[in-house]
């Protein structure tokens, strides 16, 4: 199994995060499925203030990429879902050029 670390932040708006942690209470059906089908064994999403962390594990070999990519062609809810959230939300200050979800570094692991 591959484990990835990303983030993003929430538009700064209590209305946009509110909105947020609410569909995230509610997932859509078909969006919950995609993911699977395309390889997502476990997702989290951690939310502090606007930052958002999304701890993600896929089937061995997969590439995140790929994964994101069949997930988002895979139905018109599916993309719906998408551009909503993606209207909530905004990259990291940090971030390179046109990416949205950072993926994170590794810097220590105590095993």
């Amino acid at each position: 199994m591959s484990r990835y670390v990303l983030t993003v932040d929430l538009r700064d708006d209590p209305a946009a995060i509110a909105a947020y942690r609410d569909y995230h209470q509610r997932v859509w059906p078909e969006v919950l499925d995609s993911l699977r089908s395309a390889g997502v064994q476990r997702m989290e999403i951690l939310i502090r203030g606007r930052r958002l962390v999304m701890i993600l594990e896929l089937n061995n070999g997969l590439d995140i990429g790929r994964v994101f990519a069949t997930h988002a062609a895979s139905n018109a809810r599916v993309q719906e879902w998408e551009r909503l959230m993606q209207s909530l939300q905004e990259p990291s200050a940090d971030a390179p050029p046109g990416e949205w979800w950072s993926v994170m570094e590794p810097l220590f692991k105590l095993s």
